[in-house]
């Protein structure tokens, strides 16, 4: 991989993390279209380390008030009703989903998942499932002609239910074209929580996982030696420079606008990939890396 290619991924990786448009989709895309070869797997989850360090000094005051709380309450049964400490233990059950899938899927993850007619259907189906979702939000908030507005869920709402739901939406971003983002926001909408709330734990809930992801292809990678580390760790901070940048912008926009720009961009690429790989264009198969 070029110094130019880890630059471009970088930014694509720190710019679409956030957003519910797939950044995993996005690397295998840019790749494809660049006449790359694919980034792979491994590239993917090490350089989400530098999106989800965003996310630790982003939400850091939260963070620190959660591991606080969480850890007092294993000595002190007073604090098992506080609320950030309950929260430390609902990402931990949320996390649950996306280990066991993550270990038992991995090759599928590395190998047939990363075909972009996969991509292509995921960035479809889960785009409608997405606008249904955000359809659904906007009835809510709006109420009809009959009907007043409806109050939607926060996170002093959060159960074990929901939040072994959210952690289930959240795998299912394993497979490129889903959107981690995406697929937990709109799970979050369809159990009638707020914008905000669904996208704050939909954030929180990732820490575990891609810090965990990153750490285990880390170790892989440095006994295997299948990873370019250079221009690797250059995309890491581009992506943690570029995703602090989306959060920010992200965290405001999402409390009072519509995902249906979201919806019809991921329909519209969906429909190209499938014509691009129909006509022979772009190959659905990844370029096999060379190291």
């Amino acid at each position: 991989m070029s110094w130019f290619e880890s630059l471009v991924l970088g930014l694509v990786q720190g710019l679409t993390e956030f957003l519910p448009v797939s950044s995993s989709a996005h690397l295998r895309l840019t790749a494809a279209f660049s006449g790359w070869e694919d980034p792979g797997a491994a590239f993917t989850a090490i350089t989400q380390i530098g999106t989800e360090t965003a996310v630790l000094i982003y939400f850091r005051k939260d963070i620190g008030r959660i591991i606080t709380s969480w850890f007092r309450s294993l000595f002190d049964k007073s604090m098992r009703r506080n609320h950030d400490a309950q929260m430390g233990w609902l990402v931990i059950v949320g996390s649950i989903p996306i280990g066991l899938l993550g270990v038992t899927l991995k090759d599928q993850i590395e190998g047939p998942f990363r075909d972009l007619r996969v991509t292509a259907t995921m960035l479809l189906v889960v785009g409608v499932v997405i606008g249904i979702a955000d359809r659904m939000a906007a009835r809510d908030e709006t109420g009809r002609r009959h009907r007043a507005p409806k109050q939607r869920k926060t996170l002093e709402n959060l159960g074990v239910k929901d939040g072994l739901i959210f952690g289930l939406c959240q795998a299912c971003a394993l497979i490129p074209g889903v959107s981690r983002s995406g697929a937990t926001i709109s799970g979050g909408l369809f159990m009638g929580y707020k914008r905000e709330a669904a996208a704050r734990y939909s954030f929180l809930l990732a820490i575990p996982a891609v810090l965990a992801s990153g750490a285990f292809e880390v170790k892989d990678s440095m006994s295997e030696g299948h990873v370019d580390w250079g221009p690797t760790l250059f995309a890491t901070v581009i992506a943690f420079a570029s995703g602090y940048a989306v959060i920010a912008w992200f965290m405001k926009w999402i409390s009072n606008k519509s995902f249906m720009p979201f919806v019809w961009y991921r329909v519209a690429l969906g429909i190209v990939i499938i014509a691009l790989v129909g006509m022979g264009v772009l190959s659905p198969h990844a370029a096999e890396s060379a190291g």
